[in-house]
């Protein structure tokens, strides 16, 4: 009795691990079948939306479907993560940088999504370089002279900052350095160079991605990367580091995000095709020269680097006195 009792749990364990099998390589090999909508939480000219574009141009022909790059930026992020999470399906992919979801649990009382349980990561694609401005004609060299700046001025002194965790980030730096300047809101921070440039705002801490083309105008200068070590990409640029502000460091993910529940095979099959993708010298040199270095990350790794920096938005915070809402 022992004995049929034994062999037939192993042949149902057999069954359902083979079904599983079978399930996962049936669930890859279908995906697309049909095309693919990349939802972005900022607009055209974005470093999301070069990315996105660069990676479209690549991953069409591999996938053999269209590939649609839809910007829907405003809402703290919240619009375009919104738009994933209801669509409840594996074809509508969320495009961008960490720093749009990782601080919602802190600044959004009644989330309209659970960060935890409805996002999941497939890959990284490129490490997102954050940068600080100021208008050139203001004359300020280093980040300690704006400092000193704002605070003999406090109330001539507006920002413009992009939402979510380099917003965070900037929070907790005022809030270590006593300033008491103004923000100014945006829908959409990749319009916000040219108001720097023009002296509207006083100070801009967005993706470099955004600020390159301001910059090469002369109307604004970069004082700072947010980044610990100095950018490959800017070797001219000090970090925040050498500035002398620690506090500031801000490096987020620029990568794939699916709804609830999507298949591992496939998470794991568009993963696989990124990382090819990022072989390519020339997809490379291109996110290179847009500002995000090509940082690829399987579903692990990514997975892992959206821990840490919420590791990071909890310490910060702590120095905010800000508890977590959800």
């Amino acid at each position: 009795m022992l004995y049929f009792l034994i062999r037939s749990f192993l042949i149902c364990t057999i069954f359902i691990v083979a079904t599983s099998i079978s399930s996962n390589a049936f669930a890859q090999q279908r995906w697309p079948s049909r095309a693919v909508r990349l939802v972005l939480p900022f607009g055209p000219a974005s470093g999301a939306d070069i990315a996105a574009r660069i990676l479209a141009e690549k991953m069409q022909p591999i996938w053999g479907q269209a590939i649609v790059i839809e910007g829907k930026p405003g809402g703290d992020g919240l619009i375009s993560i919104g738009a994933v999470v209801s669509a409840k399906d594996d074809h509508i992919l969320f495009f961008g940088p960490t720093s749009s979801y990782v601080v919602h649990p802190y600044m959004h009382d009644n989330l309209p999504y659970d960060p935890e349980r409805d996002l999941t990561p497939i890959a990284g694609v490129a490490q997102v370089q954050i940068a600080i401005a100021v208008p050139t004609k203001l004359g300020l060299n280093s980040l300690q002279e704006f400092v000193d700046f704002a605070k003999k001025n406090s109330d001539k002194v507006s920002y413009g900052v992009a939402p979510g965790f380099s917003e965070f980030v900037f929070d907790g730096f005022k809030r270590e350095q006593g300033l008491k300047i103004a923000k100014v809101p945006y829908r959409d921070i990749t319009t916000s160079p040219a108001d720097l440039g023009e002296g509207r705002i006083q100070l801009g801490m967005m993706s470099y991605a955004a600020m390159r083309s301001t910059e090469e105008l002369g109307t604004i200068k970069i004082l700072a990367m947010n980044s610990a070590k100095r950018s490959q990409i800017a070797a001219n640029i000090p970090s925040v580091v050498e500035a002398g502000f620690p506090g500031l460091v801000a490096s987020p993910i620029l990568g794939l995000v699916g709804p609830r529940d999507m298949a591992r095979a496939i998470r794991e099959r568009i993963a696989s095709d990124i990382g090819e993708v990022l072989k390519d010298p020339k997809v490379r040199e291109r996110l290179n020269a847009s500002g995000q270095p090509a940082a690829f990350m399987d579903v692990e790794q990514f997975s892992l680097g959206i821990s840490e920096q919420k590791d990071q938005v909890a310490r910060i915070a702590k120095i905010l006195n800000m508890p977590r809402r959800q």
